[in-house]
């Protein structure tokens, strides 16, 4: 009974995982239609848009699940820094969502300048650095596309500096972030069936081996 959930258990949480990866990639999509202009603004697409961040930590953690026996301590450093740095932009999409829309431009500048604002700023670097460690980690992993990589690192750029770049830089960085998401989503559920089976040819010679004994 064991070896079965050993078995299936990881096999299962990783096809959540990459469900959340597809969550994430249609809700940039919708944030990026509505900072165009091609989606109206509501109350669901602004509840909504902090959803893409929480369901991109459940992307990261299946990803690192699949490759932390290869990828080591820079995959888990990675993956740390990223899911630390997704949940601070959860509350940052609150705000620029849920908050922002309905206070004076005045008010906005002032607490933009202010400890928020820097709040703001250490959020983004941490999800480029986490960024940047995590994809890198993953480039050593060869079954990982570098197609998906180069772009989610590319698209993570403007996203993480959206006060340096143009608005339309900003919007494009939605689309390949969501576009690279669904590409690393469909790259786990093409791995469930390897790791399900390394992770039963594991546990047969581990009980082989608890026989012998």
């Amino acid at each position: 009974m064991s070896s079965k959930i050993e078995v299936f258990l990881p096999a299962a949480l990783i096809r959540i995982f990459a469900f959340a990866g597809f969550i994430s990639a249609a809700i940039l999509l919708v944030n990026a239609g509505k900072r165009a202009g091609i989606i109206p603004t509501s109350p669901f697409t602004q509840l909504a848009a902090p959803i893409a961040q929480m369901a991109a930590i459940g992307l990261v953690i299946g990803m690192y699940l699949l490759v932390s026996r290869k990828a080591g301590t820079l995959a888990a450093s990675g993956a740390v820094i990223s899911v630390t740095s997704l949940a601070g932009l959860v509350g940052v999409e609150f705000v620029l969502n849920l908050v922002f829309p309905y206070i004076g431009q005045d008010l906005v500048a002032v607490l933009r300048s202010g400890p928020l604002g820097i709040a703001f700023t250490v959020v983004s670097m941490i999800f480029l650095l986490g960024t940047v460690i995590f994809m890198f980690a993953l480039w050593r992993t060869s079954s990982v596309p570098k197609g998906a990589i180069i772009l989610y690192t590319a698209s993570s750029l403007p996203i993480a500096l959206r006060t340096v770049f143009p608005e339309t830089v900003l919007q494009l960085g939605l689309v390949g972030l969501a576009v690279a998401a669904a590409l690393l989503a469909f790259w786990m559920l093409r791995e469930v069936p390897r790791t399900t089976a390394a992770d039963g040819a594991a546990a047969k010679v581990q009980s082989a081996a608890g026989s012998a004994h």
